[in-house]
């Protein structure tokens, strides 16, 4: 069964009276098939009707727990919410099923991002019952005729002129030209695509929903700076007293178009002045192609006593091609460049999601220090020669 909770018919109308109710997960035994209705009976023996699109295969089922463990290792990128009753499919399609809801204001985790295109035609029928058997054909014994048949006569021959009747007339399209032509408009025509995020519910279930539905829940005197862009991840980074009220220091990533293969092409940090009691930049790069996750964890940065681990994120971000994972160290209210290694291309997906296989990386230990770095650390290394600790 589908979705969290369904309503067994009597009958197909949906004003006929309720025979049972089933939730998500119960197996139920298909009795009987009307178009795109099927007659269920439950394990305590109810019977109802309700549409094929409520129910789940096997095979379906084994696909949604396989993408709820995986979820649950996928590190999160931010709490979301929704405006208004959100469905939560089984995969990043429209037509595909959808298990269970979130109500307004409900809160969940964004762990991951794909772009599918978007289906425009009927849904494919899914089966839910096993092939029947095919009918066995049996040879039909040719009938011998009573009189023998008169031999074929010769055929007429060619006209003189066949040449010239053979010929197409000007202006007359070869057979099936124009409808080669269609087609090919067709195909040049840009498919639609949607922008789906994989959610985690605090209930533990995953789920695909389309990213137009949702928002990152950043508090709103952050969430103003966004200048139109969508949010697609952000973390708090500290925290500082300011007289009675706690304030944090937030990362953030954007995106300024949607349907893209990169899940953000900008980053920010805030922090809180003490001061003047508000948030300011403290650091900001743009035109990138950023992947999830973004990890905050403690980042080494050479100092005057030797390396010390201080607060930090790093982000995945391709360059030329290839994919790089920076690291960040926010030492005090700056940001500072602790260097970049190199990591794997991920796998694509069965699902067509970009942010899922490059997820399972764990946080960075090091990193190869930019070369601005590296002097710096040698000078300090001669300093301590030349005048001691």
């Amino acid at each position: 069964m589908g979705p969290a909770t369904l309503e067994l018919r009597r009958d197909i109308p949906l004003n006929s009276g309720v025979a049972a109710v089933v939730r998500h997960g119960e197996q139920v035994e298909i009795v009987r098939t009307r178009r795109s209705f099927m007659k269920v009976r439950t394990p305590s023996g109810a019977e109802g009707w309700t549409h094929q699109r409520q129910l789940l295969s096997q095979e379906e089922m084994d696909e949604l727990r396989e993408l709820e463990q995986q979820a649950r290792t996928l590190p999160s990128q931010g709490l979301a919410s929704t405006w208004a009753l959100l469905n939560v499919h089984t995969r990043p399609e429209r037509t595909s099923p959808s298990y269970f809801q979130l109500k307004e204001g409900d809160k969940f985790e964004v762990v991951g991002h794909a772009v599918t295109p978007r289906t425009s035609k009927e849904p494919v029928a899914r089966r839910l019952l096993p092939p029947p058997p095919e009918p066995r054909k049996v040879a039909k014994k040719k009938k011998e005729p009573e009189f023998p048949r008169p031999p074929v006569p010769a055929p007429p021959p060619l006209p003189d002129n066949w040449l010239r009747l053979s010929q197409r007339p000007a202006g007359l399209e070869e057979p099936g030209e124009e409808e080669a032509a269609e087609e090919a408009e067709e195909e040049r025509k840009p498919v639609p695509r949607d922008d789906w995020s994989l959610i985690r519910a605090p209930s533990g279930q995953a789920g695909w929903v389309l990213r137009s539905r949702i928002y990152l829940a950043i508090p709103d005197e952050v969430a103003q700076y966004a200048e139109g862009k969508r949010i697609t991840s952000y973390f708090s980074l500290g925290q500082v007293q300011d007289g009675d009220q706690l304030k944090h220091h937030w990362l953030w990533t954007t995106i300024d178009r949607s349907l893209q293969p990169y899940q953000f092409d900008g980053l920010r940090v805030f922090i809180w002045n003490t001061r003047r009691h508000r948030y300011e930049t403290a650091y900001r790069e743009r035109n990138l192609k950023g992947y999830y996750p973004v990890l905050v964890h403690r980042v080494e940065m050479p100092g005057p006593g030797g390396a010390a681990a201080n607060p930090g994120f790093s982000v995945l971000v391709e360059k030329d091609g290839a994919r790089l994972r920076r690291q960040y160290a926010f030492v005090g209210n700056i940001v500072r460049f602790a260097g970049e290694t190199p990591v794997e291309q991920p796998r694509e997906t069965d699902s067509g999601a970009t942010g899922i296989a490059a997820n399972r990386e764990g946080a960075p230990a090091g990193g190869q220090a930019s070369m601005y770095e590296r002097v710096r650390r040698n000078i300090a290394m001669l300093r301590k020669r030349l005048f001691g600790p």
